[in-house]
């Protein structure tokens, strides 16, 4: 028999994957990525890092994917986080693991990850650089692709597009539209691992101010309940709160409306607030005559002073011997509870990840098959799989497009 012609839209991590995977078992390849290179969006991750999957195994990898774990319990067993790193070095990239399991090329440039996929994909398939306009199909199976000047047929064809995150990238939810063609069902995309914007303008004060161990809890005011708690890194913006923190807490907005969650801050989570008064009570025996607005440079960086003093009610003129017992406890307060409001996440465009994508329900976990059209597939942040901050995401699009790429060829 001669091989299967299969076409793979998008250029990206997941579909990079899909090729290699297919040409190696014999396939006859074509990738579309309307954009100029591949991988893109794969070079700009983990701040030009690249942090291509997380070193855990599977059980407790899938711990970290809140939306739809259980449909990549096949994908992720047959290639997990261990045997992807293997891979990625047999391609001549050494790797690295470091805080929390985040693994990152030796080099700390994801473009070593971006050029030795591209010039694997090169080697193996042939890469067209044009949009694909829409999906072939008759009879419940796939035929092709077509693009602006012609359609192609193909005996396979896997969707990897994307969400639509970083749409300058080339993730615009090209493959939601293909889905929705064909009478697939798509779950409303919607941002993840996504900024917030706050209530209070206290924020925009403190913009730029980026701290590194900071513990926040968000608050549903509906329940009185904390649904997320976790010390990491924050940054303060013009909007609100950002950082790898507030990202992953993103995730956990259910039933969002504007005012239901808040954020709490505990700007010293290793001391009590015994101890932290007895911090603050130091650094104001240093500068007895200071303002208080000058006098705790010492343990919080310029911008946030001012905020602190602020909302503690205390007056930033009142000099430090004059200070009372009862304002230190308002500061020392602020320091472990500091409160903003959720309004709302910041746009799609913005966010890390998609959340949302092609229906689970409407492909075969181990094959990443479409059940409604015969040899349709998708694979990677096109379906409605997402997880955390910390490799995990792009884990995912490597497994599915290898699951993908495997399937097609065969």
């Amino acid at each position: 028999m001669p091989p299967n012609k299969v076409a793979v839209v998008g250029g990206g991590p997941a579909g990079m994957a899909a090729a290699i995977f297919a040409a190696e078992l014999g396939a006859e390849v074509t990738l579309f990525e309307k954009k100029d290179r591949l991988g893109i969006k794969l070079g700009i991750t983990g701040n030009g890092r690249c942090n291509l999957t997380n070193n855990r195994p599977p059980d407790e990898f899938l711990r970290y994917v809140p939306t739809n774990p259980r449909f990549l319990y096949s994908s992720l067993y047959a290639f997990p986080p261990q045997k992807l790193m293997e891979w990625i070095e047999s391609l001549g990239v050494p790797l690295k693991t470091e805080r929390g399991g985040r693994v990152f090329p030796a080099s700390n440039r994801g473009s070593d990850v971006v050029g030795a996929l591209r010039s694997e994909v090169e080697r193996r398939a042939r890469v067209i650089h044009e949009r694909v306009t829409g999906i072939l199909a008759e009879g419940g199976a796939v035929r092709g692709i077509s693009t602006a000047s012609e359609k192609l047929e193909f005996d396979r064809v896997i969707v990897a597009t994307g969400g639509m995150s970083y749409p300058k990238t080339g993730s615009e939810g090209d493959g939601y539209r293909f889905a929705e063609a064909l009478g697939i069902e798509v779950v409303p995309p919607k941002p993840a691992l996504v900024p917030l914007e706050t209530v209070e303008r206290w924020c925009a004060e403190a913009m730029g101010v980026s701290l590194g161990d900071v513990r926040l809890s968000l608050i549903d005011t509906e329940s009185g309940k904390a649904v997320y708690e976790d010390t990491g890194e924050l940054l303060f913006t013009h909007f609100g709160i950002s950082g790898p923190l507030v990202l992953t807490a993103s995730s956990y907005l259910k039933d969002f409306r504007p005012g239901r969650y808040q954020a709490k801050l505990d700007l010293f989570p290793a001391l009590d607030a015994k101890s932290l008064d007895a911090r603050v009570l130091s650094e104001f025996a240093k500068y007895p005559n200071r303002d208080l607005a000058n006098a705790l440079d010492g343990i919080l960086p310029n911008k946030l002073i001012n905020v602190i003093v602020k909302l503690s009610g205390a007056d930033p003129h009142r000099k430090v011997h004059q200070v009372t017992k009862a304002e230190r406890a308002a500061i020392v307060e602020q320091l472990k509870s500091l409160t903003c409001t959720i309004k709302r996440t910041r746009l799609i465009e913005e966010a890390t990840v998609t959340s949302g994508g092609i229906k689970v329900t409407e492909l075969d976990p181990k094959t990443m098959e479409c059940k409604k059209v015969r040899g349709l597939y998708f694979a990677g942040e096109v379906i409605d799989v997402d997880a955390f901050t910390g490799g995990f995401n792009l884990q995912i699009a490597f497994c599915t497009g290898r699951a993908a790429g495997v399937a097609a060829a065969k």
